[in-house]
């Protein structure tokens, strides 16, 4: 008989099973929430200015790609760009291959 009791739920366990479930969502949404700010958020912003900063070269202006080469920027396109590297050495590469932009100041763009 005592088998039987010990089997039985007691009644205090039973009215708990709806608090977890909301504390674990609270949790779940608060860690999404930490991981955006700390990792998404930035990575985003990032990105904008790296496209905005592809999307503001211009002709003259001096590069270095993500291959060292430094050059002057004499063509532009849509994706593309023509940089000259030394004297009628002229080389055309995609735009995401720059890494800095160096306008008339000489600081680096970023």
């Amino acid at each position: 008989m005592s088998f039987v009791i010990a089997m039985t739920p007691q009644q205090g366990q039973g009215g708990n099973a709806g608090g977890g479930l909301v504390s674990t969502l609270i949790m779940f949404g608060l860690i999404f929430l930490i991981f955006w700010l700390l990792i998404i958020r930035p990575q985003q912003k990032k990105q904008k200015d790296r496209q905005k900063l592809l999307d503001s070269v211009r002709k003259g202006d001096k590069v270095v790609t993500v291959g060292g080469i430094h050059g002057t920027v004499v063509g532009v396109e849509d994706k593309t760009l023509l940089i000259q590297i030394a004297d009628n050495v002229k080389v055309k590469c995609e735009r995401s291959a720059v890494s800095q932009v160096l306008r008339e100041s000489s600081e680096p763009i970023n």
